[in-house]
């Protein structure tokens, strides 16, 4: 189980190579107050002055450090090959000071090795400087950092800023809640351990460590308190309670250590030495703790606690890695190789899209939206629903009176009175509802020019995936569409109007449809006009109560009251047999014609201004009326077939039939191609990304794979 660690180790280097933080890896991450010890917890757990030390914030950004233990005789061949596992052996060897055999690399120097302990305390403080600056700023940047030696045991460990209350220097006045956030982003990891560090010499209760460390990890179980500082303790008082785990529990344990004064730095005491002071302290002050405390057995315990919790994330960490393998092997399929046959790869795109384009429209498309309607779904609905409703609600005698069909007869009759209703009356107005019908007609060839347009956005963005590979390219393609498109909406536009037209060229009054309707007209006005006769015997009482005056055109055919030319003459006289003004039935108001007083005529005689609709005018209103309402119902029923036909014809079959011979003969030319098919930046940038990662994934999954269930446990 003692190969687990460097396995992480390996696992950590080869995501930060690619900058990724996509897999949560079992780590240490030290957590503590400023100046509570926490670099002094790392330096002996390595056994070497390496990190910058001093008062007030030291510690500025994350450092990850991996400590590999390696035997003396393997040290130079692991230095120039550090990624086989077989060269990090378990630890067994103790701390001996400083030796020569130790050294170290960072990972934003690549393959510099530092046998110099100095020159890695240095190149620490020099990166720290670089990105977070030299007056005190923080930055969520972290180092990399990899200790190769025969004195230490299999960790990783994070460092961090440590918790401060006030800014000071540069730093910003919120810095005390960035720090909070910066540590809490490391140890939310599940698969981390917290090293939760408090002085001695101050109230565990009041630890901000451990506050902290207990809003990540609430029940304890990935938390272990480091007491430091046990030396500098009051006179009289001891840390027995704590250490015994009296005052605040911890489930992983309470360790205490001695770490070296600022003095002992100052006067380069070796950690060697400072482990045997450390030894002798706790010997004397703590005889019954010693071997369960000190900076040995702090050791041997995160060694042993982070074993544990690698072998109890492994399962999930290799599910993880596999998934995301599989994942960004899709991604990187979906962004396509770099293009190699550029005329091959451009014909092929264009023809992908018209296919794509066509399928749309005819319901086979390989991505069905599911959302909404779209493609030839959407044309069908135009036809059948928006269409056909709106025609449907066109009512047939709409914007037409009675005013308006009796003045339609007048008209045509001319100088002289009719005997019959004129047919060109009729017509006129027949000609005037059909030319209704051509606005939503128009509508309709618009409503699926808008569609078709549409289908476009939806082949590039769920069909044709490569196009966004070839921004340039896309905006090409869309552009001749659009193009084919508006040409074809003057000639679909004119061929509409001339179903129009065509309706209004000829009035076909020998229709079969209408010829029937005919038949049945008469036969109807005959039977309504034999129960009008009986049923004005009866109600004659009826209409003298709730008759009203209405006005209508000057003269009347029928010879009534004030219809005629003698009663625009001699004013208005009352027939025997109509009874008086005040019993006169519905009359009609002419628009124009005054309420009160009375109009002038060139002969300056006066001329009435109501009199009641004669039997002879409201048989003929009606019969226009329903003559009207027949012939109208067959041209709707026609025009309401012919458009849809019309608009399948020369809009949207057109295109699908031209679309891409179109397409080859505006862009598929040698002097296009380099510039169609040049590659976004973001395309590329994300394809190398992915490719990185994918790599990354494999890589790990390789590692990962070459552990055996045997050193599971």
């Amino acid at each position: 189980m003692e190969a687990l660690i460097p396995v992480i180790n390996k696992l950590q280097e080869v995501f930060n190579t690619v900058g990724a933080d996509i897999i949560q890896l079992p780590q240490i991450v030290v957590v503590g107050t400023q100046s509570s010890g926490k670099s002094s917890v790392l330096e002996s757990l390595v056994g070497r002055d390496l990190l910058p030390r001093g008062t007030g914030i030291v510690t500025r950004r994350p450092l990850i450090l991996q400590l590999v233990n390696i035997s003396p005789e393997e040290q130079r061949k692991a230095a120039g090959d550090d990624d086989d596992t077989s060269m990090w052996k378990s630890y067994g060897q103790l701390y001996k000071g400083i030796d020569a055999d130790e050294w170290g690399k960072f990972l934003h120097t690549k393959h510099k090795i530092y046998t110099d302990f100095d020159e890695i305390r240095q190149e620490i403080e020099n990166e720290t400087e670089r990105v977070s600056g030299g007056n005190k700023g923080i930055s969520a940047e972290p180092i990399h950092l990899r200790i190769f030696s025969p004195h230490v045991v299999n960790l990783t460990l994070v460092d961090l800023p440590g918790l401060t209350k006030v800014p000071v220097g540069d730093q910003p006045r919120d810095i005390e809640l960035q720090i909070k956030d910066l540590i809490l982003r490391y140890i939310s990891n599940p698969n981390s351990i917290i090293l939760s560090v408090t002085a001695a010499n101050t109230d565990m209760a009041t630890s901000e460590s451990l506050k902290i460390a207990r809003e990540a990890d609430p029940e304890g179980r990935r938390t272990l308190a480091v007491i430091t500082k046990l030396d500098l303790m009051d006179a009289g008082t001891d840390a027995m309670d704590v250490l015994m785990g009296r005052v605040i529990p911890v489930k992983l344990g309470i360790i205490g250590i001695v770490s070296r004064s600022q003095l002992d730095i100052n006067n380069k005491k070796i950690v060697a030495d400072a482990l045997k002071d450390e030894h002798a302290f706790l010997q004397k002050k703590y005889p019954s703790l010693a071997n369960r405390n000190g900076t040995k057995h702090l050791a041997k315990t995160l060694n042993r606690l982070l074993m544990h919790h690698i072998r109890d994330c492994l399962p999930e960490l290799k599910t993880r890695i596999n998934v995301l393998a599989a994942q960004y092997q899709s991604l990187l399929n979906s962004y396509g190789e770099p293009v190699e046959d550029k005329s091959a790869t451009l014909l092929q795109l264009i023809t992908k899209f018209a296919a794509e384009y066509c399928h749309t429209i005819e319901g086979t498309a390989k991505y069905i939206e599911t959302s909404e309607l779209c493609g030839g779904a959407r044309i069908c609905y135009i036809f059948h629903e928006t269409f056909g409703r709106t025609l449907e609600s066109v009512d047939a005698l709409g914007g037409l009176n009675t005013i308006d069909i009796l003045t339609a007869i007048r008209n045509a009759t001319g100088p002289r009175p009719a005997l019959f209703v004129p047919e060109i009356s009729f017509e006129l107005l027949v000609k005037r509802q059909i030319k209704r019908l051509e606005e939503p007609s128009l509508r309709c060839v618009e409503l699926v020019h808008e569609e078709m347009q549409r289908i476009i956005q939806h082949c590039s963005t769920y069909s044709t995936q490569e196009l966004l590979r070839f921004p340039k390219l896309h905006d090409a393609i869309v552009e001749v569409v659009t193009s084919l498109l508006r040409r074809r909406l003057p000639v679909t536009n004119d061929m509409v109007h001339n179903l129009v037209a065509i309706e209004l060229a000829y009035i076909n009054t020998k229709h079969p449809d209408f010829a029937d309707a005919c038949g049945v007209l008469n036969s109807n006005i005959e039977e309504q006009r034999r129960n009008r006769l009986a049923r004005d015997s009866h109600s004659l009482s009826r209409d003298k109560v709730s008759g009203k005056d209405v006005q209508v055109p000057n003269g009347n055919p029928d010879g009534a009251t004030t219809g005629n030319w003698r009663g625009m003459l001699k004013g208005s006289v009352s027939k025997p047999d109509e009874g008086p003004s005040e019993d006169k039935p519905k009359l009609l108001v002419a628009p124009g014609s005054p309420h009160r007083g009375p109009s002038v005529n060139f002969l300056d005689v006066r001329v009435p201004v109501s009199r009641k609709l004669s039997a002879r005018e409201q048989r003929d209103c009606e019969v226009i009326e329903r003559l009207i309402k027949s012939y109208f119902l067959i041209v709707r029923k026609n025009i309401q077939d012919s458009v849809p036909k019309a608009v399948m014809n020369f809009l949207v079959n057109y295109v699908k039939d031209n679309l891409q011979s179109e397409l080859v003969g505006q862009l598929y030319k040698s002097m296009l191609l380099e510039d169609l098919l040049t590659e976004s930046e973001d395309m590329a940038q994300r394809r190398k990304e992915a490719a990185d990662m994918l790599k990354a994934l494999q890589r790990a999954s390789q590692v990962i794979a070459e552990i055996r269930e045997t050193h599971l446990w």
